[in-house]
């Protein structure tokens, strides 16, 4: 039976699957002492949202995969170990290099308790569509801001030539008998997921395919260019209109995953809230154009080198407003950071989210804890700036509203404590011990 996978509301999915984190994570949480200015020079790790898609693409690879700049954080630990439980051999060489042979990987479903715990667990039916002709995978989790369908990469999967059927809690994708063929597919939105399967899943499929509308964010034109360092044929990445030619096979080699553009504008947004100066290195600026300009728009001084940028706080923040784009255009995962900055501003900043729109509830009311005005009608949010924050307790409700809540607790006057750490540490590599490098108070401790 062919059918259009259902919408599904990943909220209830995303409760169940994230209790093996929990039981080892909801005993943890950071201490900021707050209203001390950050100064000094750190490094970004590599792109957490590269590397989740390109681990799962390691299994098209016959061969050995030694991928360099990979962050250490905990949703690229699981998704190594539902490589190793299908059976790929997995090296860890150093922090962030890790070397992955998927040669003698069979067609075996991912644990489904390992896959429901991230989102990027769905690049897998992807990768086993393309390499296997069929796929059993579990429905994936993530963070729980909003319902995110994959009706878009079923979409795709159905234009080369595969069935897709759903259970309450599994997505199995099948070629049809005459197996799987190049095919042409116009996304309906800009989807980076269901960019990024389209193209996994296309990569062996004989014929050339074609993706319309595509997404165009550095992490895209990152895993194009991994798998054609593996002998792909993709041109187009960074593009709205990509094409892969499929191949026979890719072999093995080694590539190094670029830095992190989130990670970076989080640290970027840190100082211009908090204050300080400080030089982050590491980084590809021309990713960071979106970020920088509204920095500087509210009054940062952000200085930009060859592969560094120097942001220092001169003066208080100014209003603003921003409404989050796909790539180029301002990231919707740097919404709750730049809403920080805001709450410090001085008049009514504005933020409308066009992706998802009830991400303001994963931070908001945690801000309005610490002394924030914020108003959120819809798809805006207006923020009326204030003199300072205070200290509170606030619970981290995703990857990036944890990461917003961390920045007020710097910015705050008083002690802050923020719970659910584990979703924070879900995307970002030695928080604890960047910050304190520049002089900021946060620990982790346990209850």
């Amino acid at each position: 039976r062919r059918s259009r996978l259902r919408v599904s509301d990943c909220f209830a999915t995303y409760l169940i699957s994230q209790n093996h984190i929990k039981e080892g994570a909801v005993l943890t949480k950071y201490v900021i002492r707050g209203g001390k200015p950050l100064y000094g020079e750190i490094d970004i790790s590599g792109a957490k949202n590269a590397a989740v898609a390109i681990i799962p693409a390691t299994l098209l690879v016959q061969g050995c995969c030694r991928i360099e700049n990979v962050p250490d954080i905990s949703d690229v630990h699981i998704l190594l170990d539902i490589l190793k439980q299908m059976g790929a051999s997995v090296c860890q060489r150093s922090h962030d290099t890790v070397e992955i042979d998927c040669t003698n990987v069979g067609d075996m479903e991912p644990d489904p308790t390992l896959v429901r715990s991230i989102r990027a667990s769905y690049y897998l039916i992807g990768a086993q569509l393309g390499r296997f002709g069929r796929s059993r995978v579990a429905l994936p989790g993530g963070c729980n801001f909003a319902p995110r369908p994959i009706d878009q990469h079923v979409k795709g999967f159905l234009a080369l030539g595969a069935e897709v059927e759903e259970t309450d809690a599994y997505v199995d994708a099948r070629a049809r008998e005459e197996g799987l063929q190049g095919g042409r597919v116009n996304l309906d939105v800009v989807s980076v997921g269901a960019t990024i399967n389209i193209i996994i899943a296309s990569v062996l499929v004989p014929g050339q395919t074609v993706i319309e509308n595509a997404a165009k964010e550095p992490h895209i034109v990152d895993l194009a260019n991994f798998l054609n360092t593996m002998g792909a044929k993709i041109s187009g990445a960074g593009t709205d209109v990509i094409k892969i030619r499929g191949v026979k096979a890719l072999r093995g080699g080694a590539y190094s995953i670029i830095p992190d553009q989130i990670e970076a504008g989080t640290y970027m947004a840190a100082v211009a809230a908090v204050g300080g100066n400080v030089l982050i290195k590491n980084v590809i600026p021309k990713h960071m154009d979106c970020i920088s300009a509204k920095l500087r728009e509210m009054g940062a001084r952000v200085i930009e080198y060859d592969d560094a940028i120097r942001v220092q706080k001169v003066r208080r923040l100014r209003r603003a407003t921003v409404k989050t784009m796909p790539y180029p255009g301002f990231p919707t995962d740097m919404q709750g950071q730049i809403g920080v900055c805001m709450t410090l501003a001085e008049g009514v900043s504005r933020i409308t989210e066009s992706i998802y729109e009830t991400r303001f509830f994963a931070y908001c009311e945690e801000l309005r804890s610490m002394g924030a005005k914020i108003q959120v009608s819809g798809k805006t949010a207006a923020i009326t700036g204030w003199e300072e924050l205070h200290g509170a307790t606030v619970k981290a409700h995703d990857l990036r509203a944890g990461a917003a809540l961390v920045i007020a607790g710097l910015a705050a006057q008083g002690e802050t404590f923020v719970e659910n750490i584990h979703y924070i540490e879900r995307g970002y590599e030695n928080l604890i011990g960047k910050l304190t490098a520049l002089g900021a108070h946060i620990q982790r401790v346990e209850d």
